[in-house]
């Protein structure tokens, strides 16, 4: 094995020795030498990958260049854009305007004829869902030019009111969200994580095409954008294209995980949010045994309820390894705390949203499987399109630079978002420290579009906002009209959880009593928590009224509420090893929701999700 190494060491210097020769002596010398530092670089990738075919090195060693060029120039028009951000703000809504003028929406509101931002904001209200309903209904149902021009892909998202929502998804969206999100956050990353820059493999839990053919022949199905960058970018991945065909979740993940674990070579591991991340882990740490019997003898589990089709141009694929399933066995046998480095020593890198109700997964990932990885939360996103990139992946929060060519921007401050009349500050008006709500005009026929994002201006990038990501409006707890924020609730549980010896938190959701009628018990309106603990079996009742007292130290107006005898204690349960898990996958089958684009809801909304829970706990 070394030997071959070392043979395939001095080819590669062989040919980029050669590279230079020709160069100098052949009039063809910038096509000849890109040809041979090509092959160059395929041999480079020989000689730290895996056997693989000439096609495929090819392939990767392409991707690889295409996106790191594409990185340095997309970043670079960034931060030129952040120079002038009045201008460029108002060059993205005009292209916005001017492209959907001849919509219904765009000839009741006039679009062609608005001068200037002003005019826009006076002839357009603030909108919120409701605004779009029969809008997006029509545009479903086959009404051409209601919003937007063209024909677009209909996607299907999950309401913090415990509703489902369409959303529509544009050719200009899904460019921007690679272009300005994904290319500029892969030069990020190869500049800030030198490791990342050598050739390697990427594990991509990307999540099942749920994308199909409405009735009137528009795609439809959750948001597209993360399977639409893995498709072109999948020669980077370890997960081959027949996985591609596979709509079961359980099973691709099982995929996902065979694959990678045949590989030696992966140096990130790359899902849309930590939640992915840490699932992926908990189903290798339940099904280890099956999967390292399976890369030993070549082969895909039985259990697995994949086409035909599927499978044979899978287990074409798979080829006995028994050394490596060797290796995997004396290191999965001897736990999971950092697991992912062992399996991996060349791993350096998770990518994955950890911020906002993706935070608690984050933190397990990082105190567990992945310790002593950093992770990467590369992008504020969401159904709606790309809203900013993170360009400080090593700061402790998570600050997000606005970007300014994606969507037009607006923002409402924190203190008026419940006032009848208000105005909204652009993205030159804004201050720093102050919080706002979101407002947004993207390319996909939301205009002036309250997000319920609550953001934090915490600087500027030369002109344009960085923000933090605060809380959803949706996912407040809220009785009494005391408006107890995810954030608020999350830091108060944390402290609580401290003080219960040996406990460490899984996961959690709160309901409020008014939903759950005769179930919750309780005279007065009060919260029902849900906890999933590591640790602990039980809690005393003196422990559980730790909750409370935190959440009463942390907020005034819940406090004085509780004094007033006006909102009831917490009632705090304990849930059974999976049980949120378990609702999250119910949720995102009640909402027809690809786990790339379902945020876990922190407030139930809904009875039946609460009943769930309620059958689940054990104390």
């Amino acid at each position: 094995m070394l030997r071959s190494r070392r043979r395939c060491g001095v080819v590669f210097v062989m040919l980029a020795l050669l590279a230079v020769v020709i160069a100098c002596v052949t009039p063809h010398m910038i096509i000849t030498t890109l040809g041979v530092a090509v092959l160059s670089g395929m041999a480079f990738l020989w000689t730290n990958g895996e056997n693989r075919t000439l096609f495929s090195l090819l392939n990767q060693y392409v991707a690889t260049r295409i996106l790191i060029w594409l990185g340095k120039r997309q970043r670079r028009k960034l931060n030129e854009d952040t120079l002038d951000i009045q201008r460029v703000q108002w060059e993205t809504l005009l292209k916005r305007l001017r492209k959907n003028a001849d919509t219904l929406y765009g000839r009741q509101h006039q679009f062609s004829s608005i001068k200037d931002k002003d005019d826009f904001c006076r002839r357009i209200p603030l909108t919120t869902r409701e605004h779009y309903t029969e809008l997006l209904e029509n545009t479903a149902a086959g009404v051409e030019k209601v919003l937007v021009t063209e024909k677009p892909v209909i996607l299907t998202t999950s309401a913090t009111s415990g509703s489902s929502n369409l959303v529509l998804s544009t050719k200009d969206t899904r460019a921007e969200f690679f272009f300005q999100g994904e290319a500029v956050c892969a030069d990020v990353r190869r500049q800030t994580f030198t490791g990342t820059r050598s050739p390697q493999r990427i594990l991509w839990l990307f999540p099942p095409s749920l994308v199909h053919q409405s009735g009137v022949g528009l795609p439809t199905g959750p948001s597209p954008f993360t399977f639409s960058i893995t498709n072109h970018m999948l020669h980077l991945c370890t997960t081959p294209p027949p996985a591609l065909r596979v709509q079961c979740e359980g099973d691709l993940l099982y995929l996902h995980l065979l694959f990678a674990l045949k590989n030696l070579q992966i140096g990130v591991v790359e899902s849309s949010s930590s939640s992915n991340v840490l699932y992926a882990f908990r189903t290798l740490q339940a099904r280890w045994e099956e999967l390292v019997d399976d890369v030993e003898f070549g082969r895909i589990s039985t259990r697995l309820a994949l086409d035909p089709g599927v499978r044979a141009d899978l287990e074409r694929l798979v080829k006995p390894d028994p050394g490596r399933a060797a290796e995997l066995r004396v290191q999965l046998s001897q736990g999971f705390q950092g697991v992912a480095r062992r399996l991996w020593p060349r791993l350096h890198l998770v990518v994955a949203m950890d911020s906002g109700p993706e935070q608690i997964y984050g933190e397990l990932l990082r105190t567990l499987y992945c310790k002593g990885l950093p992770l990467y939360s590369p992008l504020y996103a969401g159904p709606e399109g790309l809203i900013g990139v993170n360009l400080w992946p090593l700061r402790e929060a998570r600050n997000f630079l606005l970007c300014p060519r994606s969507m037009f921007c607006e923002f409402l401050p924190e203190e008026s978002v419940d006032m009848e009349q208000f105005c909204t500050f652009l993205m030159d008006q804004v201050e720093q420290g102050h919080s706002y709500e979101l407002v947004i005009t993207n390319a996909a026929g939301l205009y002036r579009y309250r997000t319920g994002d609550i953001v934090k201006v915490v600087g500027f990038h030369n002109q344009s906002p960085v923000v933090e990501f605060l809380y959803r409006r949706g996912e407040m707890l809220n009785v009494r009209g005391e408006e107890v924020s995810e954030a608020l609730f999350l830091s108060a549980l944390k402290k609580a959880v401290a003080q219960w010896p040996g406990a460490t938190l899984v996961d959690y959701c709160c309901a409020e009593s008014g939903i759950l009628e005769d179930s919750s018990g309780g005279a007065q309106p009060h919260y029902q928590v849900f906890l999933e603990l590591k640790g602990v079996r039980n809690l005393t009742e003196e422990q559980r009224y730790k909750l409370d007292c935190s959440l009463q130290r942390d907020s005034a107006i819940y406090k004085s509420f509780r004094i007033k005898g006006s909102i009831g204690p917490m009632k705090v349960q304990l849930v059974s090893e999976g049980a949120i898990q378990e609702l999250r996958g119910c949720m995102m089958a009640f909402w027809n929701i690809s786990p790339n684009e379902f945020k876990m809801h922190r407030v139930i909304r809904y009875k039946g999700h609460a009943d769930f829970l309620l059958g689940k706990t054990f104390s």
